[in-house]
């Protein structure tokens, strides 16, 4: 039997809430003809073309925050995004969201993060003061409307009205939307802001993982942390029994700790966002997303608990100064390479001088190529550039 989309199309209309999206109720897509597919719906469609960019296979050698060659164990781009759409997924299985749209959104949250982490992006904005400044949320938009070119009729990856308002409605303590033309007057709907949650319990719990792998962090020093102390007593974990040489733990036992983590998390977001849903009492996506708050969320005890954990997180591991050391290379390397592309543009490939020429200041062009580039390349660009040892 072959599951039509029609037939996937009933499917959600059967199975989903009332303020759940369905892809057969979508604004459709922004250039046509582009008709659907018999086999897929439209979110499945976005999430396909935004798995196959040239964009997303680059997250693999992104920071996320410790830079690719210091080891194979830690996170990356790549997999936070694939965490971050397991989370998502799963949310919104439990509360009757559209999966697809919020795996579409989730896999492209981060498109358009430069190479070395947030550094890497901080960088780029100084550099682009004057210019438009930079920020990863809009290169992210960026690169599905106009930067990926896969289709000979338009720009960028044609995805739906609702993906597109997902990625431009991103939004977490980090990060800010700018959603003046996406109904900035409404809030994201259900699949975005799950991804918005999702985004931050992720790199919430792999964050801590890698801190405590590297010996950044020492479980001893988290001890006194509320939410720690939670997880210590649902583990049946006394400090005592699981601290090792310099307050660390070891491998089994932080696999536990983190996987309980994600639980107590996830599990705290569904009984709190059904609780919001329900004093609601919404029962389309517009009545959802004309709300004065969001739904999705954690309760406030445990809001509360992750704020001191972030905390925790920003001043012993995101300061620490192996950290530190990293972000100055990654400023230098960048600020070099953007400088001498401006002042020697016929260094840079003909392609990136086109489109300068063409279709964008000579600033802009060479900033998204330089957002575009792995860790490793952008090293390699630079030795290029700058040792005379190094083949050009």
């Amino acid at each position: 039997m072959i599951f039509t989309r029609q037939m996937l199309e009933d499917r959600e209309a059967a199975s989903l809430a009332p303020y759940g999206l369905r892809s057969r109720d979508s604004r459709g897509r922004a250039f046509g003809p582009d008709p659907e597919p018999e086999d897929r719906t439209a979110f499945q469609r976005d999430r396909d073309r935004i798995l196959h960019t040239t964009a997303f296979r680059r997250l693999e050698y992104k920071t996320q925050v410790f830079v690719n060659y210091e080891g194979d164990y830690y996170r990356t781009r790549l997999t936070h995004t694939l965490e971050v759409a397991q989370i998502g997924r799963t949310v919104a299985r439990a509360i009757g969201a559209n999966e697809d749209l919020v795996e579409a959104i989730c896999l492209a949250h981060d498109l358009g993060h430069p190479p070395f982490g947030h550094s890497g992006e901080n960088t780029l904005n100084r550099l682009m003061e004057g210019h438009g400044g930079f920020d990863h949320n809009k290169q992210s938009f960026r690169i599905v409307t106009e930067l990926e070119h896969r289709y000979p009729n338009w720009p960028g990856l044609n995805l739906t009205w609702e993906t597109r308002e997902g990625i431009v409605k991103h939004e977490t303590e980090y990060d800010i939307a700018d959603a003046n033309e996406f109904e900035p007057d409404k809030r994201g709907h259900l699949e975005a802001q799950i991804a918005n949650v999702a985004d931050e319990l992720a790199y919430t719990a792999h964050d801590l993982d890698d801190g405590l792998r590297s010996g950044l962090l020492a479980f001893g020093d988290l001890a006194n942390l509320a939410l720690i102390r939670r997880l210590r007593n649902s583990l049946g974990l006394p400090l005592d029994t699981v601290l090792l040489r310099a307050g660390q733990i070891d491998d089994l036992t932080r696999h536990r700790v983190i996987r309980r983590l994600i639980g107590i998390e996830v599990e705290d977001l569904l009984q709190a966002t059904h609780a919001r849903l329900e004093a609601a009492g919404v029962a389309s996506v517009e009545a959802l997303q004309r709300l004065p708050h969001n739904v999705i969320g954690a309760s406030p005890t445990l809001a509360a608990e992750n704020k001191e954990l972030k905390k925790h997180l920003f001043q012993n591991m995101y300061r620490h100064y192996r950290v530190a050391r990293m972000e100055a290379k990654a400023d230098r390397v960048l600020s070099e390479l953007f400088i001498t592309y401006i002042a020697r543009p016929e260094q840079l490939p003909p392609g990136v001088r086109e489109r300068a020429d063409q279709d964008l200041t000579l600033q802009r062009a060479v900033c998204d190529y330089l957002a575009g580039m792995t860790d490793r390349f952008a090293l390699d660009e630079h030795a290029r550039l700058f040792d005379p040892y190094t083949r050009p």
